[in-house]
């Protein structure tokens, strides 16, 4: 895997999710450890997300705190 930025990773991630959620669980950890050991935390644009709603920002939160990063979003 190699070393990518925390945006890069997140343009992974949109991507993955616009494409049914495909290699979700691998964009994941490339974010987790573009994140670095310290910070786990990042910030997700809501219109970038496929379902925006409150349910889908519930799932989305629970899928990543799971793997180990905590989801906010963007006002």
């Amino acid at each position: 895997m190699t070393n990518l930025s925390v945006d890069q990773a997140l343009e992974n991630i949109y991507t993955s999710l616009q494409n049914e959620n495909e290699d979700i669980d691998t964009h994941i950890a490339a974010l987790k450890a573009a994140l670095g050991p310290d910070n786990k935390t990042v910030q997700v644009d809501t219109t970038r997300l496929v379902q925006s709603n409150r349910q889908g920002r519930k799932m989305m939160e629970s899928y990543f705190k799971k793997r180990g990063v905590i989801v906010t979003f963007a006002s």
